[in-house]
Parts: C-alpha cells; sequence; structure tokens
C-alpha cells in the first residue's frame, strides 16, 4: 500500500480555512481531493453549519453540502480523506466516529486541534485516524502514520 500524499499548499489552505472559522469560535469541515495515483492537492469545503450554541461547539454538513461534495469531484478524482478542527485537543470523538464523512477502508480523519491552529506544526501536531473495519483507529506520529500518509 503507497501512503496518502497531502500537499503542503493544500494543509496551508486547510489551516487558513480553519483558522478563519476558528476566529469566530466554529469548527469547520472539509474533503481532501486526490487524483488516481496522485497528491491529495485539493480541499473541497461544502457549505456546514457550525455553532457554539449550549455551551458546545458543532459543524454539520446538511443535504445542500452533501450534493456539493458529491458533485465537486472531477474525472479521475477520489476523496481519499476528511479533515476538521476541534476546538481544542484532536481526538475522534463520538459524533465524529458516527458520522463519518467517507465510508471506505483506508479513508483517513484529520483532526485539526485548537480550531486549526495545530496545522501550524504540520501534521504531527493533529490527531489522524484510518477506516478498519467500522472503526477508526488513531496513527500516531512516526513511522506508523508515515506508511498511511506523508506530507509533500
Amino acid at each position: 500500500m503507497n501512503p496518502v500524499v497531502v500537499t503542503r499548499a493544500l494543509l496551508e489552505q486547510a489551516r487558513a480555512f480553519f483558522e478563519e472559522q476558528g476566529a469566530q469560535g466554529l469548527e469547520g469541515t472539509a474533503l481532501l481531493a486526490a487524483r488516481d495515483g496522485g497528491p491529495a492537492d485539493r480541499l473541497v469545503v461544502p457549505t456546514q453549519q457550525a455553532s457554539r450554541a449550549g455551551g458546545g461547539c458543532w459543524v454539520e454538513v446538511p443535504l445542500a453540502g452533501k450534493l456539493e461534495c458529491a458533485a465537486a469531484l472531477r474525472s479521475g478524482e477520489r476523496y481519499v480523506g476528511r479533515i476538521h478542527s476541534h476546538p481544542g485537543e484532536a481526538f475522534h470523538s463520538a459524533t465524529d466516529d458516527h458520522n463519518p464523512a467517507l465510508t471506505h477502508q483506508g479513508a483517513l480523519s484529520i483532526v485539526v486541534p485548537f480550531f486549526g491552529l495545530g496545522l501550524r506544526r504540520g501534521l504531527d501536531a493533529c490527531g489522524v485516524y484510518v477506516l478498519r473495519g467500522t472503526r477508526w483507529v488513531e496513527l500516531p506520529a512516526g513511522p506508523a502514520r508515515a506508511a498511511w500518509i506523508r506530507v509533500a
């Protein structure tokens, strides 16, 4: 298996989006698109509803956003991962587990801490998970993670 390669430009675009959301106290979510055999180099940010009502934060992609994601793929592209922000630490919450954006085996889920600020330190500051069976399995920073994802 070859690791998913994510471009620095894509991560910079994601960081800017999450920090903009975070400046309003909101989470954000997006998908990583890659051409077959190529790097993930396109960030797809769907219409989303984010709130900090009720003492917590959440972000949801309504039907319109889901349809945008379905229509956004270009010829030869596929979604290899989801990337989303959390207000604090990077972890896969029960909500993340129960509402996956992607369901194919080997899909990646990247959780960016501190409203996107964690991406300033790169993927090592983020939580990275891979879908195995029906579970999201954490990939700790280091060689085991590098077998699944790397930045170029």
